[in-house]
C-alpha cells in the first residue's frame, strides 16, 4: 500500500514553485510515488465525531509549468487518520482561525492521525515568543503592551527592534532608536494603543551579515543554512522584504545552537523547525510553515526535500 500524504497548505494555484517548500516536499513525495492528497484548513470540519477534510488527490502534471505543474481531482471528505501523514503547511498568520486548526489536528491525532507538526506543539511553540524557552540564546527582550515599558527598554538599551506576536515574512517589523521622532505613533499602532502584546529586542548589528534561516529535521540539522542579507536602506533580511539569500555551511555556533535546540524540539513533537539566527543569537522558533528548501538546495548541493522525506519515511516505518 503507498503512502498517503495529506498536505494542509494555502491554495496551491498561488505557489511560487521556484522558491515553495511546500512544493518541494511534494515534488520529493511524487518522485518516491506516494499519494498525495491536498486540502485547506478552512476544509477541515468535525461530523459524528470524526476530523475529515475536503482533500483533492493532487498529480503532477508534465509540464512543470508554473501554475500547470498540478491537476486536482474532485474533493473527497476523508478522516485525517486514513493519511499515512499530514503535514500543516499553513503559513502564518496565527490567528484565531488558525488555533482552531490546531485543535482539530489534536482531535484528529488522538483519533490515530500522524500530524507534522502536531497541534499542541504548533500552539505551544508562538514563533516569537518561543525563544524564552532558551534564554541561553537569546539577545536581550521584552514581551509587553505597556508604551512605558518599551520606552524604557528602548532607554536602556539605545537601538531596539519592535515586533508583533503573529506576523510572518518581516510584516510590522520595526527598528527604534531615542532620536527617532515617531516612536510614540509606532507603538501606539503595533500595541493598538497598549491593547496587543508585541515583542521588543535589542537591535543585532550582526543582521548585516544576514538573518540564518536554520533548519531543523527531526532534532537534526542541515548542515548549510540561508544568510537572508537585507537590501540597502532596509533592517529586515527577509527574503518577502527584499533581503537576498546566501546559502552558507553553519558556523560552529550554529551548529552549537542547532544540535543543543534540537533534540530539545524533537522531544516535544516538534518534526520540522525554522531557527532564526542573527550573529549568536536566535531570534526566532519557526514552526508553523518553515521555509528556505529550495534556496539551500540550489546553492549547497543539499536535496533538503529528500533530507526531510527521508526522515518522514523514517518516522512513518
Amino acid at each position: 500500500m503507498s503512502t498517503r500524504l495529506l498536505v494542509i497548505a494555502d491554495p496551491v494555484a498561488g505557489f511560487k514553485i521556484h522558491k515553495d517548500s511546500t512544493y518541494a516536499m511534494l515534488r520529493e513525495a511524487n518522485k518516491r510515488g506516494w499519494e498525495l492528497w491536498i486540502t485547506l484548513a478552512d476544509d477541515m470540519r468535525v461530523q459524528n465525531g470524526m476530523v475529515q477534510t475536503a482533500a483533492q488527490r493532487l498529480t503532477f502534471t508534465a509540464t512543470q509549468e508554473y501554475k500547470h505543474w498540478f491537476e486536482l481531482a474532485e474533493p473527497q471528505h476523508l478522516a485525517l487518520k486514513d493519511f499515512s501523514a499530514v503535514l500543516m503547511r499553513k503559513d502564518p498568520p496565527f490567528d484565531q482561525q488558525y488555533l482552531y486548526a490546531t485543535h482539530l489536528l489534536t482531535l484528529a491525532e488522538a483519533q490515530g492521525a500522524r500530524v507534522f507538526n502536531p497541534g499542541q506543539t504548533l500552539r505551544d511553540y508562538n514563533e516569537k515568543l518561543a525563544i524564552l524557552k532558551h534564554p541561553q540564546f537569546t539577545a536581550p527582550t521584552l514581551v509587553t503592551q505597556r508604551a512605558a515599558d518599551i520606552r524604557a527598554f528602548l532607554a536602556e538599551h539605545g537601538d531596539v527592534i519592535l515586533k508583533p506576536l503573529d506576523g510572518m515574512g518581516g510584516m510590522g517589523i520595526f527598528r527604534i532608536r531615542p532620536d527617532d521622532a515617531n516612536i510614540g505613533s509606532i507603538i501606539e499602532m503595533l500595541t493598538a494603543n497598549e491593547t496587543a502584546t508585541i515583542m521588543a529586542q535589542r537591535y543585532l548589528p550582526a543582521i548585516k551579515d544576514g538573518d540564518k534561516r536554520v533548519l531543523i529535521i527531526d532534532g537534526k540539522p542541515v548542515d548549510w543554512c540561508l544568510a537572508r542579507i537585507p537590501k540597502a536602506g532596509e533592517t529586515r533580511g527577509n527574503l518577502a522584504a527584499g533581503g537576498t539569500g546566501v546559502a552558507r555551511p553553519l558556523t560552529a555556533k550554529d551548529r552549537e545552537i542547532a544540535e543543543t535546540l534540537g533534540p530539545q524540539l524533537a522531544a516535544k513533537g516538534l518534526f520540522l523547525v525554522g531557527l532564526d539566527v542573527i550573529g549568536e543569537n536566535v531570534t526566532e522558533i519557526n514552526v508553523t510553515s518553515p521555509t528556505c528548501f529550495q534556496e539551500i538546495t540550489d546553492q549547497s548541493g543539499i536535496d533538503v526535500a529528500a533530507l526531510f522525506i527521508d526522515a518522514l519515511e523514517r518516522k512513518l516505518s
